[in-house]
């Protein structure tokens, strides 16, 4: 799995013209599931997405994390995370699980990350067109991968 996280000071996306989610204060996450990953890469990530602490404590530093602060979470699948342009100029995105692997785990993982954060996170629509808007707070952005672990 892979996911880009960004630190928001607000996001929301839209399918079809019409609002579908919108957070405040938290992290926009753009998650790519690959034809290997399973229910280990799951439990990993989201752990790590509910505890890293990019938030500003008392004192300024980065050191809370958006549980602590009561922060949202808005998830968007994003298959192109996982793009090649290795050959030519067409990304390739053979990488990416195919939609009948890929969505099991995407609702795993937002089972797993609503249980983690105790409240419930805003989605996207896995498959569909759709337009996001953010305001990247700092700006903050990280990337990690489950089968880096960096």
């Amino acid at each position: 799995m892979r996911a880009v996280i960004q630190r928001v000071t607000d996001a929301k996306v839209s399918i079809g013209g019409a609002v579908r989610a919108a957070i405040g204060s938290g992290l926009l996450v753009l998650l790519a599931v690959e034809e290997t990953d399973a229910s280990d890469d799951v439990e990993w990530l989201t752990g790590k997405i509910v505890r890293l602490r990019i938030f500003a404590d008392e004192m300024g530093v980065m050191n809370r994390s958006v549980q602590e602060i009561q922060g949202d979470i808005l998830l968007i699948s994003q298959f192109t995370l996982f793009a090649s342009t290795k050959k030519g100029n067409r990304p390739s995105y053979s990488r990416s699980a195919r939609p009948e692997i890929a969505i099991p785990i995407y609702e795993q993982f937002i089972v797993r990350i609503i249980a983690l954060l105790g409240r419930p996170v805003q989605t996207g629509e896995f498959g569909a067109h759709m337009v996001v808007s953010l305001t990247n707070d700092g700006p903050v952005t990280i990337i990690i991968d489950s089968k880096a672990r960096e």
